[in-house]
């Protein structure tokens, strides 16, 4: 390891963890000697009735045998409900079907574990004692913070310990209360179905031996192995399907509590704008109209500046608020266009060096520049996140409570920002969490809940609906950044990567996030910034990855696969770009600087044999991508035609580790892919005059039915434990579709979207 690189990562994880010397002192010696907080038992009993026992903190049986699950995850389409049923049923021996769920309480041991130690910037093939003793750290504070959250592709890995060690302690339990009864040693028994048996033909239901069950230690339970495994690696039906298809599922948008009323909202034109001014008069003389109210105060940094109207439907609401009269102010970012935010990048590579997060041997030695020279830049846009389900919530404040249901990714933010704006504790606010209509990031936020409680404060105990419209969804967002990448690369003799120095500019995700959900300073790097970058797989002796934070005037959140979904792109270009200054095919090129990784090159070789050759007038373009744990390489089949470029065919393999439910991996592949390609082919947020330019699909496309591609995917067989599979698929498509048309046409398309024109 280079003193540069080491330097580095000391300086990221003292700051990112916000420790002085002292701080990692006290940590070391206070925590150093206490074992971590357990993940089984919460500070609480389950909550459970109709006669069911609680084993854990997270299951209980009920009489009839059926086994309640509390569930601390989203469920937003990426299979959570059905993929972690299935480690806890696998564990426990009873049918899927028997599982049921209800949302975990408020307690620390649901926290998110994994997706917080995820955001360490270790390079993947780092095996130190720094990268091992930063994670135990970051997990041990993880879960004393205990935040319940989904993203980061995390779900099926942070639950695949606790969850099922919550199903081999249950069942544990249960063999014990067997054994007690038949007066026989526990392993002679075994569990199958729901039941405990004996070789003697005695059998006892869960539900018979829960209550003795209850008093039992389950002691430390081995956890099955693999080769036992009944129900993980076999493709179970999506329990929410049925749901879903028969219309009873319910999203946040479909709460219905008695005597609901409506709220819309009246946001600024421009971003910063703030409101001036608004006549109440006209609106409020309006059918339905119950009341009209300024938010600003209520919400302070909470929020941007805007005005709500309250009404009996949502029609009349929506209605009255685009009709109220309101006088804005302009504020500091009325001359903002993206062409000033691409500039501003621009002076920033050129001035400003950046942070190091990756950096081997010399990029800048005698040896290396006396070698040929490839440059190329690249840039990418801010994109919304255009969930299908309006940004929405419903909230109650009566009697210094406040209720919630709403469609999040982060309940326990969701509670926090409610108590603080309502001005109450913490345990005064209940939440339901309904399905997410989509979620990619933008249910992370809660601006959506501070504003339904602001207004359901001033309604008199009534629930309030609050409801965006689409055009508020997409000029109202927390967009994915904007970036700018330049990459300088020399070539050997034999047209090997002798040296790669990438640097690259955008604004960090996390700072904001930090200010604006917590009140936090945002300082330090910021691994998603170069994510995609700093951790690819090539074996390239001499690099330099660097990133540079530029301060940005655009609100900007999480989004599906966050900095590798440009990252990716640049990258993955660039690569190709060397290929073919190189004269080599791509698929080869990467090949060669894979020596070391072996599951890589198994999913690379895996998609382009897949692959098979392009038909006439058709081309492949090839992209391999590592991110949130899982490697996965994409073959696209693109044409163009009359100047528009058509993607027919993805092959997707992936090596996600152990693959719990492979319907599920395939649906997320199809649905990252078209997710990303949407992106790819015409997602675009543009800025003018402090103004979003785009207002809805008929200028910020997803792709129709017509131009959907077909996914074919493949899963590499592994016994690694597993790793996300919700966002890696997006990150590989628009490079593979922008090699393909460069193979084509012999145009190198270096900004997203991808256009020929």
């Amino acid at each position: 390891m280079s003193r540069e690189k080491a330097t580095s990562r000391r300086r990221f994880l003292l700051g990112g963890l916000g420790l002085g010397v002292a701080g990692v002192g006290a940590l070391v010696l206070g925590w150093g000697v206490l074992p971590p907080r357990q993940r089984l038992n919460g500070s609480a009993p389950l909550p459970v009735q109709d006669g069911a026992v609680a084993l854990n903190g997270w299951l209980a049986i009920q009489t009839d045998g059926t086994v309640i699950l509390a569930m601390p995850r989203s469920e937003m389409g990426q299979g959570v409900h059905t993929a972690l049923p299935m480690l806890v049923a696998e564990e426990l021996d009873v049918p899927l079907s028997s599982i049921r769920l209800i949302q975990a309480p408020m307690d620390k041991i649901f926290g998110n574990v994994a997706m917080l130690t995820d955001g360490l910037p270790f390079h993947p093939d780092d095996r130190g004692r720094l990268k091992a003793l930063a994670q135990w750290t970051v997990a041990k504070a993880a879960r004393e913070l205990g935040v319940i959250v989904t993203g980061g592709s995390s779900s099926v890995k942070d639950g695949w310990g606790p969850m099922r060690e919550a199903g081999a302690a249950a069942r544990a339990m249960l063999v014990g209360a067997a054994a007690a009864l038949w007066q026989v040693p526990a392993a002679q028994c075994r569990t199958q179905n729901g039941e405990v048996l004996h070789p003697d033909g005695r059998r006892a239901s869960y539900a018979s031996l829960a209550r003795h069950a209850a008093s039992i230690d389950p002691g430390t339970p081995a956890l099955k192995l693999p080769a036992d495994f009944k129900l993980i690696g076999q493709p179970a039906p999506r329990r929410d399907t049925p749901s879903k298809v028969n219309g009873s599922a319910r999203f946040g948008i479909d709460a219905r509590p008695p005597g609901m009323l409506y709220a819309a909202l009246q946001l600024p034109p421009r971003l910063g704008d703030t409101l001036a001014s608004f006549d109440a008069a006209p609106v409020l003389a309006l059918p339905g109209v119950r009341k009209v109210a300024d938010l600003t105060a209520a919400l302070g940094r909470r929020g941007v500046s805007c005005v709500a109207v309250v009404a009996d439907t949502y029609w009349r609401a929506k209605t009255a608020a685009a009709a109220l009269p309101v006088r804005w102010a302009a504020g500091p970012q009325a001359g903002l266009s993206s062409e000033s935010v691409l500039a501003d990048f621009g002076r920033l590579l050129d001035s400003e060096a950046g942070f190091a997060y990756y950096s081997s041997g010399e990029v800048e030695g005698k040896a290396v520049q006396a070698m040929r020279q490839v440059s190329a830049e690249y840039r990418a846009p801010f994109l919304a996140h255009a969930a299908m389900e309006p940004v929405n919530c419903t909230a109650q404040v009566k009697n210094g409570k406040v209720t919630l249901w709403v469609s999040t990714q982060a309940p326990g933010i969701a509670v926090d920002v409610a108590a603080k704006v309502a001005g109450v504790d913490a345990k005064d606010v209940a939440i339901e969490v309904l399905l997410l209509g989509g979620g990619f990031g933008r249910r992370l936020e809660v601006d959506m809940v501070a504003q339904a409680v602001a207004i359901a404060m001033q309604c008199d105990g009534a629930p309030v609906q609050l409801v965006w419209t689409r055009e508020q969804d997409t000029q109202h967002d927390m967009y994915r950044p904007a970036a700018l990448a330049r990459f300088t690369a020399r070539l050997d003799e034999h047209g090997r990567i002798a040296s790669w120095d990438n640097k690259s500019v955008s604004g960090s995700i996390t700072h904001q996030f930090l200010q604006r959900n917590f009140g936090l300073p945002g300082a330090g790097p910021d691994k998603t910034t170069a994510e995609g970058e700093f951790d690819m797989p090539y074996e390239i002796a001499n690099q330099r990855i660097a990133h540079v934070i530029a301060d940005s005037p655009v609100p900007i959140g999480y989004w599906r696969s966050v900095g590798h979904s440009h990252n990716a792109f640049f990258k993955e270009s660039f690569i190709d770009e060397l290929a073919h200054a190189a004269g080599q095919d791509g698929v080869a090129f990467r090949r060669a600087m894979l020596v070391r990784h072996p599951r890589h090159l198994a999913v690379l070789d895996a998609a382009v044999a897949k692959a098979g050759s392009p038909p006439p007038g058709h081309a492949h373009g090839v992209a391999l991508h590592q991110s949130f744990g899982s490697i996965v390489a994409q073959v696209a089949q693109v044409s163009v035609e009359n100047g528009d470029i058509r993607v027919q065919r993805v092959v997707c393999a992936i090596d996600c580790g152990i693959a719990v439910n492979p319907n599920i991996i395939a649906q997320q592949m199809e649905s990252a892919v078209l997710f990303g390609l949407s992106a790819a082919l015409g997602g675009e947020i543009t800025f003018k005059a402090g103004t979003v330019q785009q207002s809805n699909f008929h200028d910020y496309p997803v792709l129709r039915m017509g131009q959907t591609p077909e996914v074919e995917t493949i899963i590499i067989a592994s016994a690694e434990p597993p790793e996300g599979v919700g966002e890696p698929g997006t990150p590989p498509i628009a490079p593979a579709v922008a090699n393909a048309v460069f193979s084509l046409t012999g145009k190198r398309l270096r900004s997203l979207p991808l256009r020929l024109a």
